[in-house]
């Protein structure tokens, strides 16, 4: 199997995931992020109908995609730093510093759902996962994704619902202020909401790295035709798909917290349905979508670009239409400054090697790490 086969798989799993994560964050971004975890959010039935379609289609799913690409990442990572002989410790530790620093001034900043800050943490402790073996690894990953779906739901339903006057502060600062007041609620929202995700999120996080690890380990991520992927189309796709979108519907239309809890119940069963038919479409592409490949290789500076344009375009000190454009049109609006990046990046590929923000990262991964090397 020759490198451009290998590396079809991952390319398709980023396209797909950063569309899904960026219709899902719209919603936080577009819109008052403080509501309770089970209260339906929409306001008309266009909004009750996209929210259906968000959280049963793409919401805690993509995410699951994105934390299983992190695991492959590190087994890339391994073999490249084995084949040039540097210490994997030091380059490792860096990466995290790195996602963890960018992760900071994107939550800060931009928007308070960063994953990175849960990736470096959680990627901290998958480098001491690293040389188990794949059984291990899958058998871990698993216990991880049951335990995320026995204890995320209670922990979010059960967290306090903010006082009223802080729903007046989020207005002011997203609906009329400056950056500085955006960033400074922001901030906030940030250090109250991390210790949770960490939790939730990190769990969820934690075991699709191991499955991930586990994929590249065995060679399944080179091989679109193994069997566990045609298996994972024919027994998780459609069950997984109809229970989510029942789910969704039960909590945008029926009793929340049941929809709820089925949606995060079933979220694990619908992304293994989608990794099977990721690797069922993952076919050498024409050159159009070649180009599209490639520039979502550079799915850092595209996940960060999403927020940055993203935040910009709905607060005061933008285009000011936070809370002021229905569901639909914000998550069209997100498709296409997803469309509008790829573009971009597509153009910056052409002359450059790495995206903006990979090049970053690169260099603080790679900070003195020719110093220890053996």
């Amino acid at each position: 199997m020759t490198p451009r086969d290998r590396s079809l798989m991952p390319d398709y799993l980023r396209l797909i995931a950063l569309f899904g994560i960026v219709i899902v964050n719209v919603q936080f971004i577009a819109f008052s992020a403080l509501h309770g975890f089970t209260e339906p959010a929409g306001e008309t039935f266009g909004d009750d109908l996209t929210l259906w379609l968000v959280n049963g289609l793409a919401l805690l799913k993509t995410y699951g995609l994105f934390s299983f690409m992190f695991g492959v990442g590190l087994g890339f990572l391994m073999r490249s730093i084995e084949r040039r002989g540097l210490q994997f410790g030091r380059v490792y530790r860096n990466r995290m510093i790195g996602l963890l620093l960018l992760g900071l001034a994107h939550g800060c900043l931009f928007f308070p759902g960063d994953v990175l800050v849960i990736y470096s943490v959680t990627g901290a402790i998958l480098y001491a996962l690293r040389n188990w073996p794949t059984a291990r690894l899958v058998k871990l990953g698993a216990a991880l994704l049951v335990l995320q779906s026995a204890v995320g739901f209670p922990l979010l339903s059960a967290s306090p619902e903010p006082p009223t006057e802080i729903f007046g502060y989020e207005a002011a600062a997203l609906g009329q202020g400056s950056f500085i007041d955006a960033a400074i609620f922001r901030s906030i929202g940030f250090a109250f909401t991390l210790p949770l995700f960490l939790i939730v999120q990190g769990t969820s996080a934690l075991g699709w790295f191991c499955l991930g690890l586990a994929a590249m380990k065995s060679g399944m991520i080179d091989n679109t035709a193994h069997p566990l992927w045609r298996r994972a189309r024919r027994v998780c796709l459609l069950p997984g798909l109809v229970l989510s979108l029942l789910g969704a519907g039960i909590w945008q239309w029926g009793t929340a917290t049941l929809g709820a809890a089925l949606t995060i119940i079933i979220a694990p069963v619908a992304t293994l349905g989608y990794l099977g038919l990721i690797a069922a479409i993952s076919r050498p592409p024409g050159p159009i979508m070649a180009r599209i490949l490639v520039a979502g290789g550079s799915s850092l500076s595209i996940y960060l670009g999403q927020s940055i344009l993203l935040s910009s375009i709905f607060s005061a000190y933008g285009m000011g239409l936070w809370n002021k454009v229905d569901r639909a049109s914000a998550t069209a609006i997100a498709l296409f400054v997803t469309i509008l990046l790829f573009m971009a990046l597509i153009a910056w590929r052409h002359w450059f090697k790495l995206g903006p923000m990979e090049w970053v990262l690169r260099r603080i991964t790679y900070a003195g790490a020719a110093a220890g090397s053996r």
